[in-house]
């Protein structure tokens, strides 16, 4: 099997993190053209250079954006983005949902009434538990997780000092 060349390492990299420029053959600024440095396959690079080119290089939003392969609205997101978070606000964001969307107020109540009752039941009783009890069907490494989280949040109670 052929060891894959640094090129294809890059690229594989760029997927994973979905920074890859899926159209980068449209791009056309010459920055990438001409210079090494720059890779039209890295949407991160690509971004950053557009706005570049209108802040900094006084190109118009059309012509920045045509440049790099990208929509006028994209760069009005990508200019929104990195004057919220810099740099790493171009970057995009993670897919799928954002907190445990299907341990509810009612869902973590019912799973802290089971082991009121029956501490030694497991993440995965609870799981099943919870299947039956409400029709979600939640991981039991969620449940876990969501465990611990509720465990760190209350802490240890804090002493009060008699003075």
């Amino acid at each position: 099997m052929a060891k894959p060349d640094s090129d294809e390492i890059k690229r594989n990299a760029l997927a994973r993190s979905a920074t890859l420029h899926l159209r980068h053959e449209s791009v056309t600024d010459e920055l990438f053209r001409d210079n090494p440095f720059f890779d039209a396959r890295d949407g991160l690079q690509v971004k950053y250079e557009m706005l570049r080119r209108v802040r900094v290089d006084a190109r118009s939003v059309r012509q920045a954006a045509e440049a790099c392969g990208l929509s006028r609205p994209s760069y009005y997101q990508a200019r929104d983005a990195f004057e919220r978070g810099g740099l790493a606000g171009l970057l995009p964001e993670k897919k799928g949902p954002k907190r445990a969307h299907k341990l509810t107020v009612k869902v973590l109540a019912f799973i802290d009434a089971e082991l009121a009752g029956h501490p030694e039941r497991t993440s995965a009783d609870l799981a099943a538990r919870i299947e039956k009890r409400f029709g979600v069907r939640v991981h039991p490494k969620s449940i876990g997780r969501a465990r611990a989280r509720r465990k760190k949040n209350r802490g240890p109670k804090p002493r009060h000092r008699r003075a």
